[in-house]
């Protein structure tokens, strides 16, 4: 059935990493690597950063929904295969910046419906939406430092979602909070029970479609001019900054003995 004749203008687009649903005006993207949680790999990453431009684009989405496939909504920057390749690191943190960057700068509101956990980069995707839907079981945070890496892309997006000091006091400590927790900072605009997420977050982002499209675009665009500025060059200096730390001596250390994985040998 064309998108025309349906009576709920539904349509699905299906890709490997991403899948894309766009239905009366609500935009979802949907992380889809269940099976890692899906962490953020970077075919992944640049697959979410084309869906991100595409939407944009499109003046008939009203609302964006990200959200993850399976138990979890993401669980962090995969480096388990690029920690003997900093080059690709690298790419991997940019292209991470970069979607940042494409949400804070859409027209319209991003919801992020969390489920399960949302670690790192991911909890940072979480913090760059304006609003956030999570449970009480959830797991939400910012271990880097334990795993001596320094959080800087998702540092200036946390700062304008907590406040500084608290954005200071959870980046240093690391660790993970509990969905409730995570409301209580304001890292999470909305708490509901699991069985409900998916249908609370949905329920939003009808309230939201009820708005004047051009009162809530420019309503993004002077929020956006009250804050400090967040722009492609302090996310591109972030993104160097926790690359030159990753591939030092410290964090591949750390990374090696989480992931067990044996130094390569030389020569």
């Amino acid at each position: 059935m064309d998108a025309e004749e349906s009576p709920l203008n539904l349509e699905i687009a299906m890709t490997d990493l991403v899948h894309i649903e766009d239905r009366e005006g609500i935009r979802t993207l949907s992380l889809n690597r269940p099976d890692a949680r899906n962490a953020l790999s970077l075919p992944l990453i640049h697959m979410l950063e084309s869906a991100l431009v595409s939407t944009a684009q499109d003046r008939s989405v009203r609302v964006l929904v990200l959200r993850g496939e399976g138990k979890s909504f993401c669980a962090g920057m995969d480096l388990r295969g690029v920690m003997d390749d900093p080059v690709r690191m690298g790419d991997m943190l940019h292209a991470l910046s970069r979607c940042s960057l494409a949400i804070r700068g859409l027209r319209v509101p991003a919801i992020a419906c969390v489920r399960g956990a949302a670690i790192g980069g991911g909890c940072g995707l979480m913090a760059t939406c304006d609003l956030a839907v999570t449970h009480a079981e959830a797991k939400l945070g910012y271990p880097e430092v334990d795993l001596g890496i320094c959080p800087a892309v998702v540092a200036p997006i946390l700062m304008r979602r907590i406040g500084a000091g608290r954005a200071r006091a959870m980046l240093l400590t690391g660790g993970v909070v509990d969905g409730t927790e995570a409301h209580r900072l304001g890292l999470a605009t909305h708490l509901a029970s699991e069985p409900e997420l998916e249908r609370t977050a949905q329920t939003l982002a009808e309230r939201l479609c009820t708005g004047g499209a051009e009162a809530i675009a420019t309503t993004k665009a002077w929020l956006a001019d009250l804050e400090p500025e967040l722009d492609a060059d302090t996310m591109r200096r972030a993104a160097d900054l926790s690359a030159r730390i990753i591939q030092g001596t410290e964090a591949q250390q750390r990374l090696r003995a989480k992931f067990a994985a044996p130094p390569r040998s030389g020569g």
